[in-house]
């Protein structure tokens, strides 16, 4: 692609000669063919060593490369073309003879079902989804157009995924939740009888399990990204536009709000509420509702600020010990003198 058809897709301004671009590279590892980006001030120092044709960065930094793309936001643009030169997962076209597709299930003539993919009773497939080998799809599921499930991932009866939504390898949508009733002897399981709601543009990541709904529906809002090894429990509502980062944990009737960040690993307790737009830091353990906006990481769950001004005092607290130790015996000395 000529660097000015690409500024022109992307609605950029062009500096220097026209070049033929042939794929995407970092700044370290660009050839002459090959077009990068920079985001990051830091890696400015880059620009006088990379061999890339072209760079995609803001203003500021045109003057340093003889060839570059001018962005008021390099990242967004640069992910842009990648997506242009991108080259889909899978050779495999039409529908394989060795995939078992009930009688009773409606599967659009565009999509493209793999071999060895199970597609059960009454399940709907839309236009031009494509679905990997190993992939099981439940009674009565329905699936969208545009949608793509990697090999491996299981949809269990009844569960609903909009458009264009992205499962990777492994994920298990619409498997029990966590239900049991304690009896004397012993516990009870409650059957989970409600559905998985996954509404369009979601993506989810591998190895990712989100429990249908005791009652009701789990609902996963339009444009929510969801990373790998991610356990969302029954009746959980997650907004929009939401991120959860690798390993999160979501226990069982908790509702998110819309843009909310989840970072990898953090847990948050059943029935609460994260209000609009809250970020949660790493390895923070959220044990109480959150209204909207709110900024909080540790265990448990704090302001951020306050979590940071522990976390530094932290490795200091054995130093902290043994001056309180010191500072009470001079206590006791400084009144045993007091008395006599």
């Amino acid at each position: 692609m000529l660097l000015s058809e690409l500024a022109q897709k992307l609605g950029i301004t062009l500096k220097g000669e026209d070049l033929e671009i042939k794929g995407v590279n970092t700044l370290e590892e660009a050839k002459e063919d090959e077009i990068s980006f920079l985001a990051n001030p830091k890696y400015a120092p880059l620009l006088s060593q990379t061999k890339a044709g072209a760079v995609i960065l803001a203003e500021e930094f045109a003057n340093k490369v003889p060839r570059c793309l001018i962005s008021n936001n390099p990242y967004l643009d640069f992910a842009r073309t990648v997506q242009l030169f991108a080259k889909a997962q899978g050779s495999f076209q039409g529908q394989s003879e060795l995939a078992y597709i009930h009688p009773q299930a409606q599967v659009d003539p565009t999509a493209t079902i793999y071999p060895f993919v199970y597609i059960g009773k009454k399940a709907k497939i839309g236009k031009n989804t494509t679905i990997f080998s190993g992939c099981y799809i439940g009674e009565e599921v329905s699936i969208g157009e545009d949608c793509v499930l990697y090999p491996n991932v299981s949809i269990l009866a009844q569960s609903q995924i909009g458009n264009r939504v992205i499962l990777h390898a492994g994920a298990v949508i619409g498997s029990d939740g966590f239900g049991f009733a304690q009896a004397s002897y012993g516990l009870e399981k409650f059957p989970q009888v409600g559905k998985v709601v996954i509404e369009d543009e979601v993506e989810i990541g591998a190895n990712t399990s989100i429990d249908r709904a005791a009652l009701g529906e789990t609902k996963i809002g339009k444009g929510t990204k969801i990373d790998n090894l991610v356990q969302i429990g029954h009746n959980v509502k997650i907004g929009e536009n939401s991120i959860l980062v690798a390993q999160v944990g979501i226990a069982g009737s908790t509702t998110l709000g819309k843009q909310v960040i989840l970072a990898g690993q953090v847990g948050v307790a059943g029935h609460l509420t994260l209000g609009d737009g809250c970020r949660v830091a790493a390895k923070s353990g959220v044990g109480k509702s959150l209204p909207p906006n709110t900024d909080v990481g540790g265990i448990p769950a704090m302001p951020h600020l306050t979590f940071l001004k522990t976390a530094t005092i932290l490795p200091k607290l054995p130093q902290m010990q043994r001056k309180i130790k010191e500072l009470e015996k001079k206590l006791k000395e400084l009144e045993e003198k007091l008395g006599e």
